[in-house]
Formats: C-alpha cells, structure tokens, sequence
C-alpha cells in the first residue's frame, strides 16, 4: 500500500464536511433570525418611534429674516433704505485646499491676509456643507474679478444679500445711527428666536431706538435635508413681517444747510418747530459715514475713529453740554420782571466791571470800557454782563434755578434719539448734595454772580437751546422734542401720526413781562445797537436772537483774553439761539460752534442761513 492510500481516509472527510456544513447552516439561520427581529423590531413594534425620527431628520425649520423699514424724512425722501450687497462666501466641503484657495484669493486682491483668521474663526463655527463668509460689501469691480476667475475657486461662488445703506452718507448721521452686527450685549436685550438668521442690528440713532418697530417678525421655511443635513429644497411656511417705515420729523434739505453752514468746524445745530416741538434738522459736527459700519467695519477703522480727537461718533447736539453763557439772559430778565426784582425802565451804569460789596475782585465785562447807562432792553440787546451781574444779587441763585428750570434747562427733554444728557442748573442744594464730604459745599455769592452769565457749574445741551428758543417763541408752550413723525405699516401702507407731547408751560409773567423780553431779543438782531445786528439787519422777515459767549480758558484777573494768541481749543465756544417770525413763529434754532470765539460774530450767521432756508424756500 502507498503512502498516500494510506493518509486518504473519505469516510472521515465525509463526516468533517457534515460537521462543518451543519454548523453553517446553524450560524446563518441564527444570524437571519437576529436579523428578521430586529427588523421586526424597527418595522413593526417601534414603527411609529422612528417614522416620526425619520421625518424630524428630513425636514427642519430654517428662520427666514424680515426686511428691514426704510427711515425717511418728512418729505418722503429715503435717508436709510435696503439694497442688494454681493458678498463672497465658500462652501468648505466642496474646496480640496481651503488654505490655498484663500490665499490664492488674497493674491488677487479680493481679500486681505488680516481677514483670514477671521474667515477661519467663521469656517470652524459653520457645518462644511454651510457658506462662510469671506468677503462682504464686493464692489463691481470685485465682482468682475471674481467671476473671470470662477473657474479655479470650486467652492467659492457670489450671493446677493439686502444690505443697508444710508444714500445721504454723513447727513443726518446721528440722528440716524447706523446698524451693525449682533454681539451678545445686543442680544440680551432682543428676543433671540426673532434674532435668528440676522447679522444686524440698530447700534445708535433712530435705528436703536426703533429697532424692534424696524427689524419686522421673522419667519421661516421648511427645509429638506438629507442624512448629513445637506439642504435638497425648501418651501416657505411662516412668511416674514418685514419692519415698518419710520417717517421722521427731518427735513433732509434744511439738514443740508445746517451742516454746510458748519463749514467744516466742530459743533452742533438743533432747528424745531416750536408750535409742536418736531426737530427740522439736527447737527453734530464733525459726522461719520453709517455706511462704513453696515458691512462690519474692521477694528482698525473703528479704533480710528474713536480714537479721533474730533470725537465724530460724538453726538454733541444731544450730549454735549455747554456752559450756555448769555443765551440764558433773556430769561433771567423775564424772571427778574416777573418776580418783580427789577422793571423794564430801571437802568444801571456799566463802567466794564462789577464788584461785591467789600470785594476788590473784578468781574469784567465782556466790553472793557463798559456800556454806560443801560436798562433791561439794552443789557439784552447789547449783552451787558454788569447789568446781569447785579440784577443776579437781586434774584439770588435759587429763584434764577428756578426760572431756567421752569423754561427747561437742567432734566433731560426725552427726545427719541439715545444717548440724550441732563444740563446743569445748580442752586443751593444742588451744591451741598454734590460736595457734601468737602468744605467748600456752601454757596458763595461769586458763584452767583458768574451764574449769571451761564458759567460755573451751568451746562445746557444744544438740545435744550433750541427748547428754551421756542419756549421764549410761543410765549411759555412748551413741547417735548421728537424726531419722530409717523409710522407706516410697509405691506398696507397705513400711516399713523406721532402727536406732540404737551409739556408743563411757563405760568410766571404776564404778557408785558413776554413783550419787553421778545422785543429786547428783536433788537438783538435788527437795532443798531444789537450785538448781533450785522446778522440780522437785511432779513425779510422779523427775528429774535440772543448771543453767547462760554469761557473754556480762565483767565487771571489781572491778564488780558487774547484770543489770537490761544491755542485754538482753548479759545471760547460761540453759541447763539434765535427764532422767528416774531409775530408767528414756525423755527427756532440754537448753534453752539466750539471754540468759535464770538456768538454774535460766527454763531449767529449760521443762525440765519438755518432760519432763512426755511422761511424763505
């Protein structure tokens, strides 16, 4: 016998192929009845449970922001509107080298290398099948670039997004605000779930302070995905509200005038109508451009322009506060008439300064040589300090507080617009509340005497010049500021009127007390001897006006102000309040001119150019 007779044994093989066979057989019949449970399982027991997963995974909710509201003016006329903006935006997954691609895109210019880290922050932040955000506000000629080269950015592609924009650039800038994008300041104080799928949103101005009537109601669309969330088709199911149009009290062409009026120099101009407090224009010099804020400014340019000593993101018409100087002196008068402190016949001899009983101090005159015998209508007219200063030891320091207060200096007027600052009116009280763990908390009577001029402690915004202007206008009927016209529902076009605000007016003095004040402020513009009748002598129309002078440099008493050799911020701000028609008031106006020198010299013509281009349109 063979060997290999020997090792073949087919009986054997026979029964280890059965074996093996058998336990096949066991093994896939075990394996499809694990199989055909489980199905039975997921297809008939939990059927319902993953029938509904199924189609939560299929089908999710995508918010679908509103358009935002125009802002016009009262006029009609669109000062912040919405239009198309092509951004660059890259979907991660389809791009083989996101880092070659982006610096592909930064050799030809469309980018810059300080943004990538940036588009790399947003890249780590987006789903890779979701667009980030690389390049916003393209202009056209970024848009021609880019689609020459489409062809070597797979991934990369152009979308058109509504942007806003401000067609009227720096005018009306504060008033306006600007809108920019969401941080989480911003949205603790909105309602997140109406926030979503919004980039922006109002940071000052009207945009701010309207921002929920002009951000509209969010909706949103039922989006269907596959497995890994990729968007397939939608279909809208909640249709966005968009915001309303906000109509503003602002007329875009006087706002026009005010500011060239400006020319260039830091300040601020508030016009109203004084018969029902509506704000015609509005002025903080210098502005900026909101449009530079609607794409995301970069943190260099910002930093610029808060770092600009010109403050152009102040809004100085508002929240600037000025000493008023002798724009206040028509109402001291007023108050001294009404109160019976003096009478419109009882003159004083001005020799250029005046000094307290046992004093040797000097408080000079604006007019060194002084103005001579002057009653109540020339120290108006003429902006006689002396006069004021020894009317002020006749009225003391808390019943002028309470005159200026009552024709509203001091609180706040509420104007719409955020950001607005109280004056300053002090008295007695006011000083022992403020310097309560210091000495020198009682009231001295030089501090009376300089208080009536508008200097120490008092501080008045622009704002509540032009207020007290048209309070001096209507002979006592007080409104409150608004900017503010109506409101206008953007699908039915339904317009509902904001109506003035009554405020508590002047009750003291009769008509004689507001006839010897108004004609003493009418002769500050148009009598010879006015301080600010080279202004007003050629007008068509009848206007009153008061000068003002506020000091920002001390000087000694025994120096001499000369205001060639100051530095040019040390120099004093001119100011100037004015309204008119006398007979039938329709403007009021208040200029504060910063470091302007004169109130009566370059105040006041800007005055006029206001109240000219209004009357006389």
């Amino acid at each position: 016998m063979s060997k290999l007779e020997a090792i073949k044994d087919t009986a054997a093989e026979q029964r280890i192929f059965l074996q093996r066979l058998v336990l096949a057989v066991v093994f896939v019949l075990l394996a499809s009845g694990t199989v055909v449970a489980r199905l039975a399982q997921l297809q008939v027991i939990d059927h319902n449970y993953y029938s509904e997963l199924s189609a939560g995974n299929r089908i999710r909710l995508e918010a679908a922001p509103p358009t935002r509201g125009l802002i016009l003016d009262r006029n009609g006329v669109v000062l912040a509107e919405n239009l198309p903006e092509y951004q660059l935006e890259m979907i991660a997954e389809q791009v083989d080298d996101v880092a070659d691609t982006l610096q592909r895109l930064q050799s030809l210019g469309l980018i810059d290398e300080s943004d990538v880290s940036a588009i790399e922050s947003r890249r780590q932040r987006t789903a890779k099948f979701n667009p980030v955000l690389i390049k916003s506000r393209l202009d056209d000629d970024g848009v021609a670039l880019f689609t020459q080269h489409r062809p070597y950015f797979p991934g990369v592609d152009i979308r058109a997004h509504l942007v806003r924009h401000y067609p009227h650039g720096t005018l009306a800038a504060h008033a306006l605000g600007y809108v920019g994008g969401l941080s989480q300041t911003d949205l603790a104080r909105v309602d997140r779930t109406d926030y979503i799928g919004t980039a922006f949103i109002g940071k000052t101005g009207i945009e701010r302070a309207y921002e929920a009537t002009l951000h509209g109601s969010t909706g949103n669309n039922a989006v269907i995905t596959t497995a890994e969330g990729r968007a397939v088709s939608f279909e809208p199911r909640v249709e966005p509200t968009p915001g309303s149009n906000i109509y503003l009290t602002i007329d875009i062409e006087l706002q026009r005038v005010a500011e060239k009026a400006l020319d260039g120099r830091r300040g601020a101009i508030v016009a109203l109508d004084p018969n029902n407090g509506e704000i015609l224009a509005i002025v903080s010099a210098p502005a900026f451009d909101p449009n530079g804020f609607t794409g995301g400014m970069n943190s260099a340019d910002f930093a610029a322009l808060q770092g600009d000593l010109d403050q152009p993101l102040f809004n100085r018409a508002i929240a600037g506060r000025y000493p008023p100087g002798s724009t206040i002196k028509p109402i001291l008068a007023f108050g001294a008439l009404a109160s019976d402190r003096t009478s419109a016949t009882s003159t004083i001899n001005c020799e250029g300064y005046f000094s307290l009983p046992g004093s040797s101090h000097r408080y000079r005159d604006w007019k060194p040589e002084g103005h001579g015998l002057v009653d109540l209508s020339d120290a108006i007219a003429q902006s006689c300090d002396v006069y004021f200063y020894e009317l002020a030891q006749d009225m003391d320091i808390d019943l002028m507080h309470d005159y200026l207060i009552e024709f509203g200096l001091g609180p706040d007027l509420g104007i719409e617009i955020p950001g607005e600052k109280a004056g300053l009116v002090p008295s007695r009280e006011w000083k022992k509340q403020r310097f309560s763990r210091r000495a020198d908390r009682v009231w001295f009577p030089g501090e009376t005497v300089i208080a009536s001029i508008g200097q120490g402690y008092m501080l008045a915004t622009p704002l509540q010049l032009a207020h007290i202007a048209g309070v001096l206008a209507t002979r006592g009927q007080r409104f409150r500021p608004r900017i503010t016209l109506a409101f206008e529902d953007a699908i039915s076009g339904e317009r509902t009127a904001v109506a003035p605000s009554v405020l508590s007016p002047v009750q003291s003095g009769d008509q004689h007390t507001w006839t010897h004040t108004i004609e003493a402020m009418h002769d500050v513009m148009q009598s010879v001897r006015g301080s600010a009748y080279a202004t007003g002598r050629d007008t068509d129309y009848s206007i009153a006006g008061k000068s003002g002078t506020a000091q920002v440099f001390t000087v000694a008493q025994e120096d001499k102000y000369d205001d060639l050799e100051l530095d040019e911020r040390l120099k004093d701000h001119a100011l100037f309040i004015a309204f008119a028609p006398i007979e039938a008031p329709r403007i009021a106006v208040a200029v504060v001119i910063e470091n302007g020198s004169s109130g009566s010299g370059v105040a006041a013509p800007v005055a006029r150019a206001v109240t000219d281009a209004w009357l006389n349109r």
